[in-house]
This record gives structure tokens, C-alpha cells and sequence, in this order.
């Protein structure tokens, strides 16, 4: 239950009847009605006030349920009131107890007192709360107001689901938006109030309001509104319970938003957590018995080479090698060795190694043919071409395309196959392409795309253990030049330091296969990346 709802439940238990206990000993709201009454007579014979044409008479029928006499016609309320009260309330018309309706007294800014008050509705925050005090010479108002007197309700008839509503601290002038008007008898206004902000007014006027864009209430509406009238004394115990309250709520209303906060940042930071564990080797024990990192790297030093000596890869001309040193870390680039201990963000098991990220992967750019228009297809020897509207949010695989292109395209973008990450320029967004030979054939990429290509890179996330123990071919896609993920490494492109951590051998066992490091080493960055918004070894 949100703060809001605990509110309109309390005014809902205050109005009818359920806030407070019933005091036996205070007057009845019946007697209450006749002074009323009285209070109104005398104002009209004073000539303060008009009489009413046609006024209303509420009063309970034999049958114990409320009837209107309006002139000589009386009917039925039972089906119009909203809820019952205690026998010690009594139903009446809003008019029958207020000056809503009477002429209001008007006043040209320019003449008023310019020490006055000047109140003005965007001085009110929703719900009612005053939120600045400014008078008529600060504020330099010009135009017809309305003059209030202290103690006057102040309704705002502009977008009356704002709840603009309070009694008036000080005498002033206000723009006619803002309805004054005082209840007759001693009439406690702060219930009015309450009874005007609480959920079934609330609901009813705004399901009567007129106008689009900025939908006012009528005065008709306002003044025919039923109003459920307890003794004054229960009046007063009614709007002290709920000052009361509003303290409690206001606290509620601050535990419950850091509990939504919570909840919302809850599953993201207990991943973060978790993904930080890992990365630092505190989420699994270390075995001894696993082949250290340093064994896994010089594999891939190996295999790099191969691909250079075939001319699959360049050779990377500023190459980094990270070692240990007397307790300490150091990097050789370009023949020259630092020290890079202030460069780590943390200790890792001494089992794992430091690499550049270029080190173990490279990045390759989509690309788009032009003009694109050309190249566009539904035939059915079109090339899946992923573009960045292919891919979703938080989303893991990218399993179809909207478009296609002709195969003369295919030279013109960029080709990826199955187990290869792409990123997105535009978003945090890591995906991998998922081996569905028979969904897709092949895929070409727009050049908002780039391909994170891991060396031999094939992700177990695609179930790529299946794929080799049956040895079917991988699904191939293609890279449109308008989606680019390398927003990831974009400040300082494969110059960051990661920790590399050894894979255990039981685990390797289980693929009979050249690449199985290889393979876990994919698994290993496609987890950290994809779970992670904040790469936690930058």
C-alpha cells in the first residue's frame, strides 16, 4: 500500500464514521442542522446572504433511511448516499451548510493593499499543501481576484483532482481558479477539508468535471456534493486523529519509498555483488590441482600467432604482456616495463593473471552497404541482417531480423557467426548470436553493430557443447554498420586490465575438444559483461 492509498483509506474511515469513537454525550449533528438554519435566517434578514429557491431538507424516513424534500417534492436518497453513518450524523446538501454559491467579492489587483496576501494556485502544492507566501506587492498581481477572509476554505475548481484544497491562514486576495467560501453553525473547516480530499469526492468530481485540457468543476456540482455532518465534537476528534496520523504517514511514505527503491535496485545490485565475488575470485574456492592462468594464456599466445602466420589475424604492433615481479605486477609494451600495481583495482587469487583485453579478443566494426535501399530483400535468398532495432533491452540472444539483404551485400557488411558477441553503440547491451542453423542461415550485420570476436570464440550460453558433440555447422550472421557496441570500451579501446582466472580441469574434460578453453574463457567474458551494466574490472 503506498502512502497515497494509507491516506485516502484513513479519510475514507474518517468520513464515515470509523476513524473515532462515538461519544453518547455530544450533541447530535440534528441540532447542529437547526442552528444552521437559525445562523442562515438571521443573515437573510440582515440581508448578508440570499435566500435559497428551492432548499433542500434531508431527514430520515420511517423506514430509517434518508429522503430529500425539495419544495413539496420529497424522494428517496437511499440509492445517492455513498455509505452509511452513525445514527448521530446527519446527510446534507454542501450548499445548505456553506457559501459556495454566494456571490464573491472581487477586487482589482492594482487597488488592493499591496501588503496583502496574495495567493495564487501554483503557491499550492497537490494534496494541499501551501508551499510560498507571497503578497500582492511582491508577487505584482494584476487582473481581478477574489477576496478570502481567514478561516475561509480555498477550493481550487481547476483540475480539482490536484486536491487544492485548505483553509485559509490569513486574510487575502487569490485568482478566480480558487473558490473561498465558510461553513455556517462552527463548522469545523479542516473536516470539510478532509471530507472534500478524500477518495469518494475525489472520484465523483472528477468523474463530472468539464473541459479537456483544463477541466473545472461546476458550482451546481460543488454545492449539490452530500456531505456527511458528525457532532462538532466528534469534528474536532475526527481532524486532531488525523493531524495525528500525518506524521506516521509521512514517515510510512518515506520507509515505503526506499522499500520500492529497494526492490527495484535489489536484483541488480545483489548481481553486481555477485559478479564483483566472482571477478575477484571470492565466489568459488580455488582447487590447487587446476592449471593456473599463466598456462591458459600462453595457449592463447599460441593460437594468436597461428592465426597471424595464416593471415586471419594482424599482428597487434603494441602488444602487452603482464607478468609477476617481486610481489608486484608489470606490464611490457613496446620493450618498456612498468609497474602497473596502482593501475589494479584489486587482488586476485594468485593462480590468476592480469591481461590487457586485446590480449584475448578483437573487435570488429559491421558494416552497411550503400545505398541501402539497393540491397533490401524479401527474397528468399536474402542474408539475415541484424540491426540495432533487432536487438531488446536486457536481452541475451538475438534470434531474428526484421530485414534482409541480397547476397551482392554480403561483401559490403560484416560477417558473424554463432557464439560471437555483439554490442551496441547506443546502449550497454551485450548479445550473442545463438546457433539456429535452420532458423536463420546466414546473418550479416548493420554497421550500428560490432562483433566482440573472442579468439576461436564460441559461447556456452548457446549450448555449444551440443553443437560440437553433434558436429552441426554454426549459423552465420552479418554486422550492419549502424549498430556498434564498443561503446563499452570506447574511452580507451582493449587497454584495460582483466583478471583471468583458471578453469578447472574436470570442467574442461567435458569437451572433447581443441578450443575448450577457449570456450570457457567466452562463457567467462559473456557472463561478466551481459549481467554487468558496470564492468567491474575497468
Amino acid at each position: 500500500m503506498t502512502a497515497q492509498q494509507l491516506k485516502n483509506s484513513i479519510l475514507l474511515m474518517a468520513v464515515q464514521g470509523k476513524l473515532v469513537p462515538q461519544d453518547p454525550n455530544d450533541e447530535p449533528a440534528s441540532v447542529l442542522l437547526e442552528r444552521i438554519h437559525a445562523e442562515k435566517e438571521r443573515l437573510i434578514k440582515e440581508k448578508k446572504i440570499k435566500r435559497e429557491k428551492n432548499p433542500s431538507v434531508i431527514f430520515k424516513g420511517a423506514d430509517n433511511t434518508p429522503y430529500e424534500k425539495i419544495g413539496d417534492e420529497v424522494r428517496s436518497l437511499a440509492d445517492e448516499v455513498p455509505f452509511d453513518i452513525p445514527d448521530s450524523w446527519e446527510w446534507v446538501r454542501l450548499g445548505n451548510i456553506s457559501s459556495y454559491a454566494e456571490t464573491k467579492q472581487k477586487v482589482n489587483a492594482t487597488s488592493a493593499d499591496p501588503s496583502i496576501w496574495g495567493l495564487d494556485l501554483e503557491d499550492i502544492e497537490k494534496g494541499g499543501r501551501l508551499l510560498e507566501y507571497k503578497t500582492v506587492g511582491e508577487r505584482k498581481a494584476v487582473g481581478d481576484k477574489t477576496v478570502f477572509t481567514k478561516g475561509d476554505i480555498l477550493y481550487s475548481k481547476l483540475r480539482p483532482y490536484l486536491l487544492k484544497i485548505l483553509v485559509a491562514p490569513d486574510d487575502g486576495i487569490c485568482t478566480p481558479e480558487i473558490v473561498p467560501f465558510r461553513v455556517y453553525g462552527g463548522i469545523d473547516p479542516s473536516y470539510i477539508v478532509n471530507y472534500l480530499k478524500s477518495p469518494y469526492v475525489d472520484n465523483l468530481i472528477n468523474s463530472i468535471t468539464y473541459g479537456v485540457k483544463m477541466p473545472r468543476v461546476g458550482t451546481e456540482t460543488m454545492t449539490s456534493l452530500l456531505v456527511p455532518i458528525p457532532p462538532l465534537e466528534e469534528q474536532r476528534r475526527i481532524v486532531e486523529k488525523i493531524d495525528e496520523v500525518a506524521s506516521a504517514v509521512s514517515a510510512y511514505d518515506v520507509t515505503y519509498q526506499k522499500s520500492e527503491a529497494l526492490n527495484s535496485t535489489f536484483p541488480e545490485a545483489l548481481k553486481k555483488s555477485i559478479l564483483q565475488e566472482a571477478v575477484q575470485g571470492k565466489l568459488v574456492p580455488q582447487d590447487p590441482s587446476d592449471e593456473p592462468a599463466e598456462a591458459l594464456l600462453e595457449r592463447i599466445r599460441a593460437k594468436k600467432q597461428q592465426l597471424i602466420k595464416e593471415g586471419k589475424i594482424k599482428k597487434d604492433k603494441h602488444e602487452s604482456v603482464i607478468f609477476r615481479r617481486d610481489n608486484s605486477h608489470y606490464e611490457k609494451l613496446d620493450g618498456v616495463e612498468r609497474c602497473i600495481d596502482d593501475e589494479l583495482p584489486f587482488e586476485i587469487p594468485d593462480s590468476w593473471a592480469w591481461v590487457r583485453l586485446g590480449t584475448v579478443l578483437e573487435i570488429a566494426r559491421g558494416g552497411s552497404p550503400r545505398p541501402i535501399q539497393q540491397y533490401l530483400t524479401t527474397e528468399p535468398d536474402g542474408i539475415n541482417w541484424i540491426k540495432i532495432g533487432d536487438t531488446d533491452k536486457g536481452g541475451k540472444y538475438i534470434y531474428k531480423t526484421k530485414e534482409k539483404i541480397r547476397p551482392e551485400g554480403v561483401t559490403k557488411s560484416r560477417m558473424v557467426h554463432s557464439g560471437d558477441f555483439l554490442l551496441t553503440k547506443e546502449s550497454k547491451l551485450i548479445y550473442c548470436v545463438p546457433c539456429l542453423q535452420q532458423e536463420y542461415g546466414r546473418i550479416r550485420c548493420c554497421r550500428t553493430l560490432r562483433a566482440l570476436i573472442c579468439i576461436n570464440c564460441i559461447c556456452l550460453f548457446c549450448c555449444v557443447c551440443v553443437c560440437i558433440a553433434n558436429n552441426c555447422s554454426l549459423s552465420m550472421l552479418t554486422l550492419s554498420y549502424t549498430v556498434s557496441i564498443i561503446i563499452l570500451f570506447h574511452s580507451t579501446p582493449l587497454r584495460h586490465p582483466i583478471p583471468f582466472p583458471i578453469f578447472s580441469h574436470s570442467l574442461s574434460r567435458s569437451f572433447q575438444n581443441s578450443s575448450s578453453f577457449l570456450l570457457l574463457l567466452s562463457h567467462y567474458f559473456f557472463i561478466i559483461q551481459f549481467l554487468s551494466n558496470e564492468h567491474v574490472f575497468l
